[in-house]
């Protein structure tokens, strides 16, 4: 019987390694974001600089450990076979959970989970034994559950929300006031002072508040206790000379240097803080086994109260994990996933927007912008003028021929992300708080973007839909945690060491199914053209991009259309619906890049401009395209979603050599493109009118069946929706073919080389 907690403690000890590779990958966006939206530092300079800051933060990280063991259940109230349950349940929720996240690419919090993970299973297994007592009622609940601890924690994760939301755009309006969007042009004393300022906060806090939390304070404590106003002093006189002499002397670019430090900083006081997530319940259960196995009383007699001292965490594993989440940050691709959403709902340029308005997003930007006009009716004009000046972005001019790929924010809301999120997570550390270092880090980065003015009339109501979306997404998983980590806990209860290896099996099926299907889809992104607009600025470049645009949805409209007749054929709705699925992505590209347009017009020269008419007009007929595939596809699926009747043979029969047909058609489209062979579209041109008489012949067909045979209304609507589309599927393309020619033609006249 002993070796089955053996067991237990061994798979604890692997789920460890696993959660702190799944957790990395989720939390690596938390401290990456700013550096990589800013573009101000390299990628492999970034990398390393969070590889130091997660190594020497992992070292420092003991303290927080005994949140896993006494913060959220009072663990003299378990024996050790029920603790172990609970630890094992809490572990495997985690992994499935985050992994789940991760493979979605969304940013979830690992502080959440893990303490609703905790919470969820204590209370599971106190239920369980209140319901075995004969003198216990559910109102004894409490004295199982550290209510105040767990309470604190809670409302600590859920004002961060709030807190680093207004800290980050208080400080980002002062900043933006003091420095402005032409922070460059200011006098270098100016960028000094704002170092300065930016480098002691980040030096005071990360290792004076940060260091609060470990066993290395009290070496420290007499010295640093007392004397906060002359280091802060200190540090500031400092930096802000070092601040200076570099920029003034050295002529070294500051903002690399503090995006550089603040990354590092925000890494240090993630590993701090959020190692605990990872590892801390194994630990616990490796301390728990050490007194358990040393104690010879049995499992189920054995009180947890050793869990309620201070036990301290070796070194050398806090070394090994910080190690682990080195490697991860590396050599993760799903750590690059994750990051996507914070950069764009927290840009400064308008374009597409990921997520859709809702009435709350809409309710809340009305709101705002009224209060806005209030603030400005009360305010003196001089003031909202000289307030405006502030305000006002330089306008970039890029030399021609030479393409610029933007920062998705400036240094400064960089600096001040870092910062912000730096200064609270290491005030949280230092007092032993489990903050969320997502919710943290997030929060101040949709603070500053809206102080800095990137949420305008134009995007605000996409981007609150978007914060919406993530912190709802939040409470979710808080949600799914605690239910998931308490319906773990009564199975292992019911089923044993038998339950254990089937939740340990489905784990892993689901960590390698999860692993396969990522590797799969980053694959098959490789090898897939996505249509995106590229900066373009001459005819040459409009040629290049819509020959690439036009190869590409043809090539995918061709293999979309087959799809569907033979999924038709066979009745196959499943494959119907994964058609549809792709004939949305394809509708959704074409849709970006006619919301791009606006964009694409700006960025041409003078010498270029007539083309914008024909590069819309491109868009315009490839919209048509994907609409039509689109009206064939849903209508095609509908059908059979509703159990119609199949289409009769004859039927079939005629789509397909309407399909044989057009898919030859179509991949020599598809290739003229590919290779630029304008010259054979006078030939594809000639096969219009065929192809035509083919589609008129079939409709006839289904004009005389109908008065001849017993057909399906059903049927004949459908079938008379897709030829009928198919119809207007090629009148698109032969009119942006023909459009295509006449530009070709009219370039060679001009003497154009294309």
């Amino acid at each position: 019987m002993d070796n089955i907690y053996l067991l237990m403690l061994i798979a604890l000890v692997a789920l460890a390694l696993i959660d702190l590779v799944v957790g990395v990958s989720n939390d690596a966006v938390n401290f990456l974001n700013s550096a990589i939206g800013s573009k101000v530092v390299s990628m492999r300079t970034i990398l390393i600089v969070a590889s130091f800051g997660i190594a020497i933060g992992a070292i420092f990280s003991s303290g927080m450990m005994e949140v896993a063991r006494k913060g959220i259940f009072n663990p003299g109230e378990f024996y050790f076979n029920e603790i172990m349950i609970i630890f094992m349940a809490v572990m495997v929720t985690d992994i499935l959970l985050l992994d789940f996240f991760n493979t979605l690419g969304m940013p979830t919090s690992t502080t959440v989970s893990i303490v609703f993970e905790l919470l969820g299973a204590a209370v599971a297994v106190a239920l369980i034994k209140i319901a075995s007592s004969d003198t216990k009622t559910i109102s004894d609940l409490s004295q199982y559950i550290n209510s105040e601890k767990a309470v604190t924690i809670i409302l600590g994760i859920l004002l961060s929300v709030v807190f680093a939301f207004s800290i980050g755009a208080i400080v980002q309006y002062i900043s933006r006031l003091f420095m402005t969007f032409n922070f460059e042009q200011k006098p270098r004393i100016y960028g000094a002072i704002f170092g300065g300022i930016a480098l002691t906060a980040i030096t005071y806090f990360i290792f004076m508040k940060g260091l609060k939390g470990t066993d290395y304070y009290s070496n420290l404590k007499e010295f640093l206790e007392g004397n906060e106003i002359v280091i802060i002093a200190f540090f500031f006189a400092i930096w802000t000379v070092l601040a200076y002499m570099l920029t003034q002397v050295f002529k070294i670019n500051l903002y690399k240097i503090i995006i550089s430090v603040g990354t590092f900083a925000l890494a240090l006081a993630f590993a701090g803080n959020d190692l605990v997530n990872f590892i801390g319940v194994p630990m616990a259960a490796w301390n728990s086994y050490e007194a358990w196995s040393v104690s010879g009383i049995p499992a189920n007699e054995f009180s947890m109260e050793v869990l309620a001292g201070k036990v301290p965490t070796p070194t050398l594993y806090l070394f090994i994990a910080g190690v682990i989440m080195v490697l991860t940050l590396w050599f993760s691709s799903k750590a690059r996933k994750v990051a996507a959403t914070e950069v764009n709902l927290a840009r400064q340029d308008e374009g597409h927007e990921r997520f859709q308005p809702n009435t709350l997003s809409r309710l809340i930007v009305r709101s705002s912008v009224g209060i806005s006009s209030a603030v400005d009716f009360v305010l003196p004009k001089s003031a909202t003028d000289w307030i405006e000046r502030k305000f006002v972005k330089p306008t970039i001019k890029l030399p021609q021929k030479k393409t610029f790929e933007v920062p998705a924010f400036d240094a400064i809301r960089a600096t001040t992300n870092l910062m912000v999120a730096g200064i609270l997570i290491s005030i949280a550390t230092s007092y032993k708080l489990p903050l969320s270092t997502t919710y943290v880090t997030f929060m101040v980065a949709m603070g500053t973007s809206l102080a800095d003015r990137a949420w305008d009339r134009e995007s605000a109501v996409y981007r609150v839909a978007g914060v919406l979306n993530v912190v709802g997404g939040w409470f979710f998983t808080a949600i799914i945690a605690f239910i998931t980590s308490g319906v773990f806990a009564y199975l292992i209860h019911l089923g044993g060491i038998t339950a254990v290896g089937l939740i340990l099996t489905l784990v892993f099926f689901l960590i390698i199914r999860n692993f396969i299907k990522h590797r799969t889809e980053e694959k098959e992104k490789t090898s897939k053209r996505i249509i995106k607009r590229a900066e373009l600025v001459t005819i040459n470049g409009v040629i290049e991009e819509t020959s690439d645009h036009i190869s590409e949805v043809i090539h995918r409209v061709n293999k979309l259309y087959s799809n569907v007749v033979n999924d038709l054929s066979t009745h196959d709705l499943n494959k119907l619906k994964k058609t549809d699925k792709h004939v949305g992505k394809l509708n959704a590209e074409v849709d970006n890049l006619k919301d791009e347009a606006f964009y694409f017009i700006k960025s041409l020269d003078d010498t270029s401009v007539e083309a914008s008419r024909f590069y819309i007009l491109i868009l315009g007929y490839l919209q048509d395209i994907s609409q039509s595939i689109s009206y064939i596809s849903k209508a095609s699926y509908k059908h059979v979603n509703n159990n119609h009747k199949n289409l009769k043979k004859g039927q079939i029969n005629d789509l397909r050599a309407i399909d044989d047909e057009l898919e030859k058609m179509l991949f020599d489209i598809t290739k003229t493109f590919e290779v630029r062979d304008f010259e054979k579209l006078i030939e594809i041109l000639s096969k219009k009118q065929h192809l035509f008489n083919h589609v008129s012949e079939s409709i006839e067909k289904q004009i005389n069946r109908i008065r001849t045979e017993e057909s399906s209304a059903k049927n004949t609507t459908l079938y008379f929706g897709i030829l009928l589309e198919t119809k207007d599927l090629i009148s698109a393309i032969m009119n942006l073919l023909e459009l295509y020619q006449e530009f070709h033609l009219n370039m060679k006249k001009a003497n154009i080389s294309v």
